[in-house]
């Protein structure tokens, strides 16, 4: 298999990457464990923050943290599903589940890098 084509199913769907190359237990793994972090985040009304060109110049700071959210692919989609009350960051809980999410993309973001290299036959 193809490292980008095992990159980019890991990126889209957490662990479909290590699927694709019979990693059964280490693709539940990576699905459950970003997952858990996304779904964590969302319910604790933490903020999925969008992604828009033009803020990297007013507010790079906001850019990346879109960019660290859609890291979890498939979630990140979903965020307006399962973001049903919407963001609550005046609580500690909003502020934590921002966290979560970004740690879900972050994870999910080395975990597509983990796929390109055992596709890529560098790793085992």
């Amino acid at each position: 298999m193809s490292p980008t084509v095992a990159a980019l199913a890991a990126w889209i769907i957490p662990g479909l990457g290590h699927l694709l190359l019979q990693r059964w237990g280490r693709a539940c793994a990576i699905f459950l464990a970003v997952g858990g972090l996304a779904v964590t985040g969302y319910f604790l009304r933490g903020v999925a923050f969008p992604i828009h060109l033009s803020d990297f110049r007013t507010d790079p700071l906001t850019f990346l943290g879109g960019i660290g959210d859609a890291g979890s692919g498939i979630f990140y989609v979903l965020a307006g599903v399962l973001e049903k009350a919407g963001a609550d960051v005046s609580r500690a809980a909003g502020d934590y589940g921002t966290r979560f999410i970004a740690a879900a993309g972050v994870a999910n973001i080395l975990c597509a890098a983990d796929a390109y290299e055992i596709a890529g036959e560098r790793k085992e």
